[in-house]
């Protein structure tokens, strides 16, 4: 065993190395702006919403990959070692998900939880959150004042400026008065305790970078606002109404969302607009809910061109409706992920997203009308038909199927996907854990 434990670490830590120097030959400045992007946006606070976007979409711009192509290729070299480790036998936990395998293995994993900020794949794979930051453990539930939090609250925690790993001293119920503004650089991390973000406003990710939200049980939002509210130390302003979004991503980039589980919100689940990108959002468990998943802010907003959003091992799952995704402009790799409920449409889109699917497990419900996985919202033929939407390897299953479109996959892209096929027959392991984890300290995860 401890001979089978060096190799799979050596295979990880090789792999994470390509991984790293890919990265840094596709966009060698990005992490070097990522510090000085913080700065320049909250440095604008007393700018008008104008200025802040404009400022914003250069630095978004600057994040996003030259070829997004080679992101996907490299998620699937990832999932095709990750899916051949567990073949090996490496560990009795390992998966295929080379996400949960990269630390769920380690009983020891409350002693090294900002190892997760290392396992991140695809467009937000760069995403360290607050792991360069002290922990912050958040000892009280109440959120009885938005101007001014209390010590040990979550809403203190997310407003510093300093990064920081934020646990919870244990389980919670988080009602929160108006939106949890988050300040960049920070981790929420609820493995190991029940915590729920509950019955009140939730997380807003605003003109700020470096994200991991992991562990939360999300539900129930509702619209809040008109109301004064801080977003770091040094400012506070006036809010009007939210929409009442599970997680909201607003000109933001550098953002992981993971393993947990979103239902019941007043609008959607994650909505990601204005310009954000180097997103992932991963093992989600997506239940009961119309709008799932907004990205993209409107058709006429042509500055989300620079939005690259990985969706990863989710399960989209009872009583959902629609937009699982829904796109707009940018780039969109879906992949490995298990589709068992949808009444109207699973994949959907409008101005001309790239939609890149690949080994996903799609379910069609029992209504003959709607059986098609994917929806061109408001657009005739002659106005999608060379949109490049594309389907490798998913598997349909009762009647689902998906209608491509444009040009299809690249060379590179098509030999980066000729094991995806197989990747879809492994989807219902690989999802198995989706959401919250009920993580106990002194146990693999």
């Amino acid at each position: 065993m401890a001979a089978a434990s060096s190799s799979y670490w050596r295979l990880v830590f090789h792999w994470s190395l390509l991984a790293a120097l890919a990265f840094l030959f596709l966009n060698a400045s990005a992490m070097s702006q990522q510090r000085a992007e913080e700065t320049e946006l909250w440095s604008l606070e007393k700018s008008s919403m104008a200025d802040r976007l404009n400022n914003s979409y250069k630095s978004q711009h600057e994040d996003a990959v030259d070829d997004p192509e080679a992101i996907a290729s490299m998620v699937d070299r990832i999932v095709r070692n990750a899916t051949e480790r567990r073949k090996l036998g490496y560990f009795s936990c390992a998966t295929g998900n080379p996400i949960d395998d990269c630390w769920r293995c380690d009983t020891n994993w409350a002693r090294n939880r900002k190892r997760l900020a290392d396992c991140a794949i695809g467009f937000g794979r760069n995403a360290i959150g607050g792991r360069d930051g002290k922990y912050y453990v958040v000892t009280d539930p109440s959120d009885d004042d938005a101007v001014n939090p209390k010590p040990g609250t979550l809403r203190y925690a997310v407003i510093q400026e300093e990064p920081l790993w934020i646990v919870f001293e244990r389980d919670m119920v988080i009602t929160l008065k108006q939106e949890l503004i988050m300040n960049s650089f920070k981790t929420i991390d609820a493995r190991g305790v029940n915590v729920h973000i509950a019955n009140g406003a939730c997380i807003t990710v605003q003109f700020i970078t470096n994200i991991i939200i992991h562990g939360l049980h999300i539900h129930d939002c509702k619209p809040t606002g008109n109301a004064m509210v801080r977003s770091s130390t040094t400012h506070y302003g006036w809010r009007t109404m939210a929409d009442g979004d599970g997680i909201s991503i607003f000109g933001s980039s550098h953002i992981w969302v993971d393993h947990n589980s979103l239902s019941k919100c007043s609008d959607g689940l994650i909505d990601a607009i204005m310009g954000s990108t180097a997103i992932t959002i991963s093992n989600n468990y997506f239940t009961h809910h119309n709008e799932v998943m907004l990205l993209g802010h409107s058709d006429g907003y042509e500055r989300d061109k620079a939005m690259q959003v990985t969706i990863a091992y989710n399960h989209f799952g009872e009583g959902l409706v629609q937009r699982m995704p829904r796109c707009r402009y940018g780039y969109f790799h879906v992949v490995n992920n298990d589709y068992t409920h949808w009444e109207m449409y699973a994949i959907g889109g409008s101005a001309s997203p790239t939609i890149n699917s690949q080994g996903n497990r799609f379910l069609a419900p029992a209504n003959p009308f709607a059986k098609e996985v994917t929806k061109r919202v408001d657009s005739s033929h002659g106005v999608w038909k060379n949109w490049n939407w594309r389907s490798e390897g998913d598997l349909m299953l009762n009647g689902a199927y998906f209608t491509p479109s444009g040009a299809g996959a690249s060379a590179k892209y098509a030999r980066a996907s000729s094991m995806a096929a197989k990747s879809s027959s492994l989807v219902g392991i690989i999802t198995s854990s989706s959401g919250a984890l009920p993580c106990r300290k002194g146990r693999q995860c």
